[in-house]
């Protein structure tokens, strides 16, 4: 009978969600997509969307990126504590684990997030790659889910795709935020050097975005990032979606690619295989490339008609974190008043570093805000822990 009258209750009255990381117009990678398209979705369903710690009543955190460091984001898991601790504690706060030090070969950012992790009361994982190797390095905890992530169809579909006649060059492309030589540069290097020894009239690939700076290509078109229709609408010019970045957990860009009905020629690393699987072919490195390349050509008519098929989309990736939110919402009980008297109970730190965070929020100093979170992480022995970022 509770439960009942809770599921009326929240049927009644809309979410309140607050965001640790906020969103940022024009191109600035898969991440940043991930909020805007969440929080429309959210909106569109008459949930509220916040970016800060200052309502009593919120009943769902996200946990983008917990790197407190990190030039956008707003408010870090000691913070999170706090009030959950002192303010709300019926509040439910979701983890959404999107990166490893396997993307970039770097070392601590696994321990680091599953340091992280313990505020947090429920876990996404963006692929069942990224799952298993948390696992593997220690997460322990029992309530975590996989959500695949989706680009927005409004923008990136099929219609008015370039269809391939075989009787011109192929035209492949791909597009990243992040320059990363981890992003495949090896192989669109590899890709670039062979148009330009061999397939000048067969082949023609262009690189969109950020290009790793030890690199210069000889006979790839490059051009700077682009986002929203201006960058779907270079994406249908082409006739292949090449992605070879190594260890991707799930990024945005080959999504982004098999949207626009591009067929995909795809790197089996990482959680790409789980995106990519059936609308297109796979290859290991260099020494399997033009044989995989050539199996795409030879089906590309059936592989065009299936990218109609495509099945990951923001909307349905949104509609499973709404029925996650909803779910914790219901299981927790109406959110308590807010304690007047919670300031004089805690340290003067304390008390400090939420003043502190409050005030730079409302008047939007957020490059203010990290520059003193760095001089609080360095001068206060409380906070240390949050110090090991990248």
């Amino acid at each position: 009978m509770q439960i009942a009258l809770k599921k009326i209750w929240y049927l009644m009255n809309n979410l309140k969600i607050s965001m640790n990381v906020q969103n940022k117009d024009g191109p600035w990678g898969g991440g940043n997509l991930f909020i805007s398209n969440l929080k429309n979705y959210l909106e569109s369903k008459g949930n509220e969307v916040i970016f800060n710690l200052f309502d009593p009543d919120i009943d769902i955190i996200l946990i983008v990126d917990p790197r407190m460091l990190s030039e956008s984001v707003l408010y870090s898991t000691k913070e999170i504590e706090f009030y959950k601790r002192n303010i709300n504690n019926k509040c439910k706060v979701v983890h959404r684990i999107n990166e490893c030090d396997e993307r970039k070969g770097t070392s601590g950012i696994n321990k680091y997030y599953i340091e992280a992790n313990k505020v947090a009361d429920y876990t996404v994982f963006v692929s069942q790659w990224l799952k298993d190797i948390f696992i593997n390095s220690g997460f322990s905890s029992k309530n975590f889910d996989v959500i695949m992530s989706g680009a927005n169809s409004e923008i990136f579909n099929y219609h008015e795709r370039a269809v391939w006649n075989k009787n011109e060059p192929l035209r492949i492309v791909t597009h990243h935020w992040g320059s990363n030589f981890n992003k495949g540069f090896d192989i669109y290097s590899y890709l670039d050097k062979s148009i330009h020894e061999k397939y000048t009239n067969e082949i023609k690939f262009t690189y969109i975005g950020n290009l790793n700076k030890d690199l210069a290509f000889k006979s790839t078109e490059v051009i700077k990032p682009k986002a929203g229709e201006e960058l779907a609408n270079l994406i249908k010019e082409n006739h292949i979606y090449l992605t070879a970045s190594i260890n991707e957990p799930s990024g945005n860009h080959h999504i982004e690619g098999a949207q626009c009905g591009l067929p995909i020629l795809y790197r089996n690393s990482g959680g790409m295989p789980e995106f990519t699987k059936g609308f297109g072919v796979e290859f290991q490195g260099k020494d399997d490339f033009f044989e995989s390349l050539d199996e795409l050509q030879n089906s590309y008519p059936a592989f065009f008609e299936k990218m109609k098929e495509y099945p990951f989309n923001s909307r349905a990736m949104s509609k499973e974190y709404l029925d996650l939110f909803n779910k914790l919402a219901i299981l927790s009980s109406e959110p308590e008043s807010i304690d007047k008297n919670f300031m004089l109970k805690k340290t003067f730190i304390e008390k400090s570093f939420y003043l502190i965070n409050k005030f730079l929020n409302i008047i939007k100093l957020y490059k203010l805000k990290v520059r003193i979170k760095k001089y609080l992480l360095i001068k206060i022995p409380v906070l240390k822990n949050e110090r090991n970022v990248v």
